[in-house]
């Protein structure tokens, strides 16, 4: 009788999904060939196959020596430490494709081998290949691509986490490039919410950027988020900070519903009627012309008139303390009124009544003023194309804004943050998913809605504003697209690198993980918690995985893997690359002819050029012009206009 190579023990004991395997007396721990492949025994992680007439059960490793072993009081000793412990996952029958979970489980003594390669072939082999795209290699076999699908990828989330230095913006990278190949996916749609800048120059080929200091002559575009676009509670949160009660949120809604009518009736918008117009309607009206009646009702002055009687009709209206004005005011450039003082006799409750009208929001006033007037509020407040005239007329309306973000010449959007105040990052992440998904939502039956055509919202560090005690709009919007999004065609990818700070309801809804090198227990924790398979014992390898690798289980993989993700190119690394102390380059007359380091020649320092791009706000300076002749003012050279 000849040997079968594969063969290396047989069942002994199963408990639910989990079954103990006894290794056969012949089978010899370490390296095992067949057909000339070299293949591991025992290895945390490696696969086994198990034959029960026409089905095959597939598993994973969990679990290696005297800790596998069936536990009683007293008898580990006497078992040794020749076991394994496995975790099922799934099933394939002769000549058909594999498939998540199992119809029957294994007996004693069912005889149990490791899974050659042209296993894992059937098993990753797709059936569709459009279905399923590559985004690596298998660590154990690296001529074997790593496949995921992508229609459970993109619409039933997914997260990226792993510890700073892990890869996690690599990953994501060599994600997306994959996602969006133009050969195979010419209508793939993703928006990337970029908070520090990092892929513009990683996806530049497919990518269009949306940033607040544009550069057109890198094909960047304004980022533009008109405030009218946002309901009700996102746009008071913003421009006012906060209401104190529900008379002035009451005033206040009165106010802009009144204004946004105002404006429809100068400019019919399709879709909608005046009587249909409510304050969260996405109707366009002239906020400076909202502060500029409000700043007037908050600060006005009633005075008798002479000899008039001391009630309602006979006073008489008056702006400021004065009803002689020195200066109009201008709503568009947010000038204020400007009075002179009338004195006048006789007792105080019968000479003036200050702030009859006022509803007490003069310090919410004063803000939003200054708002409209800060240039780093300017996408929000003066939106280009999209901000309203006195009469609330726009050039341009939401179509044009949607055409832009997501329906672009590009494949992949990204709205880089990195220029907005943080202040309202948290508001401003809220509102920008609320707009796109609220759009696809009500346009899930046309052709550019989401079930025609799904969407994948990438989401980079979120576990700064999407942790379980933030009650912000951002982790409202993602809790309601994490929920909802895969009815309707828009998809989530959590990118973090603290999961243990994530919102469990939001982890929890992603059915693909792509855990990177975790050294924090918390964190292993919540991954494991969240992950569908039992497989802890996979888990416990994430401290020791190498820079670049991951362990991927979930709905878009056959079977949990790992893998090594395959990086972009050089020159298409995010901007995230961990900076070199010691730099290995060659030394010019002028001085060292690259990028920094400690080891580089000291040149002359001049902090001129830090201090202008502290006050630009703008990363963006050629490095070249810091190779001038020490002691040459090279501020003004190279810059990014």
């Amino acid at each position: 009788m000849s040997i079968d190579p594969t063969f290396i023990g047989t069942v002994q004991d199963v408990s639910g999904s989990t079954i103990t395997v006894e290794l056969g007396s012949e089978t010899v721990t370490g390296l095992s060939f067949v057909n000339g492949e070299a293949y591991r025994i025992g290895q945390v992680g490696s696969f086994v196959r198990i034959h029960l007439g026409y089905v095959y059960l597939y598993g994973v490793v969990s679990q290696v020596g005297a800790g596998a072993a069936p536990l009683r009081d007293g008898e580990r000793a006497m078992f040794g430490n020749r076991w394994l412990r496995v975790q099922l996952v799934g099933e394939g029958s002769i000549g058909s494709r594999f498939e998540r979970g199992v119809s029957q489980h294994p007996t004693i003594d069912d005889r149990v081998h490791i899974v050659t390669e042209s296993d894992l072939r059937a098993i990753y082999g797709p059936g569709d290949p459009d279905d399923f795209v590559s985004i690596g290699c298998l660590a154990s076999a690296e001529a074997i691509p790593s496949l995921v699908n992508i229609n459970k990828l993109v619409t039933r989330h997914s997260a990226v986490v792993g510890t700073t230095g892990a890869g996690k913006s690599t990953t994501v990278a060599g994600l997306l490039t994959s996602l969006s190949d133009f050969g195979r996916y010419p209508s793939a749609r993703i928006v990337v919410l970029d908070i520090h800048g990092e892929y513009s120059r990683a996806l530049a080929d497919r990518a269009t950027v949306f940033r607040v200091s544009a550069n057109a002559d890198k094909g960047e575009r304004q980022l533009c988020v008109p405030f009218w676009s946002l309901s009700f509670e996102e746009l008071t949160s913003l421009a006012f900070g906060k209401l104190n009660n529900d008379a002035q949120v009451a005033a206040v809604a009165d106010f802009i519903t009144q204004l946004k009518k105002e404006s429809f009736l100068n400019q019919a918008r399709d879709g909608i009627n005046e009587s249909d117009v409510v304050v969260d309607s996405p109707v366009p009206f002239c906020i400076h012309k909202m502060w500029f009646e409000l700043h007037k009702r908050e600060h006005h002055t009633l005075i008798p008139k002479p000899g008039g009687a001391a009630d309602e009709a006979d006073y008489a209206y008056v702006v400021g303390e004065d009803n002689n004005p020195v200066q109009p005011g201008d709503a568009m450039t947010v000038t204020p009124p400007l009075y002179r003082t009338v004195k006048t006799t006789g007792p105080a409750q019968e000479r003036v009544q200050l702030g009859r009208d006022s509803i007490g929001i003069r310090q919410q006033l004063a803000g939003l003023a200054s708002k409209l007037k800060d240039p780093r509020f300017s996408f929000l407040f003066s939106p280009g194309e999209w901000l309203p005239d006195i009469d609330g007329k726009t050039a341009k309306d939401l179509d044009a804004l949607l055409g832009e973000w997501v329906g672009g010449p590009k494949p992949i959007t990204i709205l880089d943050l990195s220029g907005i105040p943080s202040l309202v990052l948290n508001d401003l992440i809220g509102a920008l998913l609320r707009i796109i998904y609220d759009a696809l939502f009500w346009a899930r039956n046309l052709p550019e809605g989401g079930r025609e055509r799904p969407l994948l919202i990438v989401l980079e560090e979120a576990h700064a504003y999407l942790s379980s005690d933030n009650i912000g709009s951002a982790a409202t919007a993602v809790r309601r697209i994490a929920k909802e999004g895969r009815k309707y065609g828009v998809g989530l990818m959590v990118v973090s690198q603290r999961p243990s700070e994530i919102d469990t309801t939001i982890l929890s809804q992603c059915g693909t993980i792509f855990a990177m090198r975790l050294a924090n227990d918390t964190d292993r924790g919540r991954i494991t918690s969240a992950a569908s398979d039992n497989l802890k014992g996979l888990f416990d390898m994430l401290p020791i995985l190498r820079t670049g690798e991951a362990i991927v289980v979930g709905e878009a993989v056959s079977l949990p893997i790992r893998t090594l993700i395959e990086p972009p190119s050089k020159d298409r690394l995010p901007d995230s690359v961990d900076p070199r102390v010691v730099v290995r380059g060659s030394m010019s007359n002028d001085g060292f002819d690259g990028p920094g380091g400690w080891n580089q020649k000291r040149d002359i320092s001049d902090y001129t050029a830090v201090v202008r791009q502290w006050r630009k706000q703008n990363p963006r300076y050629e490095h070249k012009a810091r190779l001038a002749k020490p002691g040459a003012n090279s501020t003004d050279k190279g810059e990014n206009k």
